[in-house]
């Protein structure tokens, strides 16, 4: 029977303090794998690594939108050898494109794409070495279909992803495989300020913007965070070592596009 097996793998979960990220570092430490939580808040990741089965876990609290956290923290993870990255990390703040400072679209880009290059470079040595890389991008379902009202965010997951596939192209002779996992409406803090936002610009209920949301998701709910782990595991496992360069919506159906 086939299972998802990552026993002696090493994996670095960014944004693991909550949400997606910390299904995410469950779901891998549930399928063997050793991993290192990440994120700016080292109570919770704490909180986390104990409740992750089986041992070698481990914390690293750190900001990946700074720049000197990234200099100081990526020859350390150099030393490590991980198998998996998975890049992950909060959203920009919401907004119309044409009403964001210019400085809105430098911060995500630093979150975003400049850190998962920094950790890319880190980690990709210890891949190619382990003869053995998985590399997770979890971004948004914007990189098909634009969301209104997320302007920064729409720009700067698009780039991500544009950046994604020329790794997937680049480091497939090392037996890197590269691909994105694009959430759609999922059961996160992230969701809940969302829906509090689109409920004050359109002076109407919270209950009401769910509604609204949920009538073009044909399987009628929202997603739970380890429904999309699941997807994120599979594409760290051996199973799906001829999957790379794409991007894997979960997201009930919603997205129009194909």
């Amino acid at each position: 029977m086939l299972k998802l097996d990552l026993t002696d793998k090493q994996a670095l979960v960014c944004g693991a303090s909550q949400g997606i990220g910390a299904a995410t570092a469950l779901t891998l430490a549930k399928c063997g794998a050793r991993v290192t939580v990440l994120s700016r808040n080292e109570s919770r990741l704490g909180e986390l690594r104990e409740r992750l089965p089986g041992d070698g876990h481990d914390v690293l609290a750190m900001d990946l939108g700074n720049p000197d956290h990234l200099a100081e923290y990526m020859p350390k993870l150099a030393d490590r050898a991980y198998n998996i990255l998975i890049h992950n990390s909060g959203g920009p703040p919401a907004g119309r494109a044409i009403d964001a400072d210019p400085a809105e679209f430098e911060s995500g880009f630093h979150q975003h794409l400049i850190a998962g290059q920094r950790l890319a470079q880190a980690l990709v040595p210890g891949m190619r070495e382990a003869g053995y890389g998985r590399i997770v991008n979890i971004i948004s379902t914007s990189v098909k279909e634009p969301i209104p009202g997320l302007g920064v965010s729409n720009t700067v997951r698009g780039a991500v992803a544009a950046w994604a596939k020329t790794l997937s192209r680049e480091l497939g002779p090392d037996g890197i495989t590269v691909n994105n996992v694009l959430p759609g409406f999922t059961e996160t803090p992230r969701l809940d300020s969302l829906v509090a936002g689109k409920a004050k610009a359109q002076d109407t209920t919270e209950d009401q913007v769910q509604k609204t949301m949920l009538a073009g998701v044909p399987l009628g709910r929202f997603c739970k965070p380890e429904e999309t782990a699941a997807a994120i595991a599979f594409l760290c496992s051996p199973l799906a070592g001829y999957i790379t360069g794409i991007n894997l919506p979960v997201d009930g159906g919603r997205l129009g596009s194909l």
